[in-house]
């Protein structure tokens, strides 16, 4: 279902932005993120929600640090006064996943275009947009092979983990690590300064949308360092495009939301 229009999709920006993939890349992103915003944006809005919460949701930790189902059970009536689903703020981190595991067929149908694969490849594009037999896909953007991981190699490897390591991420996958860190920190709960407590209680990995925020929060970024080890910088680009308009929306609700406030 969404194999072959991205294929296209791909392919008719690479032709107009005169056969640079990575600006391809970065287009089709921008339009992608474009399309999801009246599905992500409830979600952003559901987790500001949360972190409004986060005092209410301190004080039920203290009332029941001693019961855990009367905790749970404060802690959903409590959402559900106030219209708030727990789980929404991981909802932009899913669909990221799956449009991902769409786009990487994609690219990799599209990055391997040389050869007999133009012929695979003019059998899922549309007539418009089919290429010529000897075309050659242009894969290069600054100093990336977007055909190969972002990756500097070593002069020497080191075991880590029981793993070879022969090559550090490189500035692209770094900073996309980085941007999915920051996005994902900014979905988080956060404890208004002036509700917070000196001492955590101790049932507070109870709270079930704080325990899944943090996963997402050090997960996300853990799995594009991964990723990117393994696969084309061309996901990465796509990863990073991504998570910087989604980090953009966040700071503009959160900026509408004070001028609202303030105004």
């Amino acid at each position: 279902m969404l194999y072959q229009p991205l294929v296209n999709a791909l392919i008719l920006f690479y032709k107009i932005f005169g056969q640079n993939l990575g600006l391809a890349i970065i287009g089709l992103t921008v339009a992608i993120r474009g399309l999801l915003i009246p599905l992500t944006k409830p979600s952003l809005q559901a987790a500001k929600k949360m972190q409004q919460l986060a005092p209410e949701l301190e004080a039920l930790k203290k009332r029941h640090k001693d019961n855990k189902q009367a905790l749970a059970q404060a802690q959903m009536d409590l959402y559900k006064q106030h219209g708030v689903n727990p789980a929404a703020g991981c909802l932009p981190q899913i669909i990221q996943i799956i449009i991902l595991i769409a786009l990487f067929q994609a690219f990799n149908q599209v990055l391997r275009a040389d050869g007999d694969i133009i012929d695979k490849l003019n059998a899922i594009l549309y007539p418009s947009l089919q290429l010529a037999k000897n075309t050659i896909i242009n894969t290069r953007f600054l100093y990336l092979d977007l055909n190969k991981p972002d990756l500097i190699p070593l002069p020497f490897s080191f075991n880590l983990l029981n793993l070879k390591i022969s090559s550090l991420p490189g500035i692209f996958l770094i900073a996309s690590a980085v941007t999915q860190f920051l996005s994902s920190k900014m979905m988080m709960p956060a404890i208004k300064k002036e509700a917070a407590v000196a001492k955590k209680t101790v049932t507070e990995e109870d709270d079930m949308a704080v325990m899944m925020q943090k996963q997402m929060l050090y997960m996300m970024p853990l799995m594009t360092l991964l990723i990117g080890f393994r696969f084309p910088s061309g996901l990465v680009l796509y990863w990073i495009t991504f998570s910087l308009f989604m980090l953009i929306q966040q700071l503009t609700l959160k900026t509408n939301k004070t001028k609202k406030n303030h105004g």
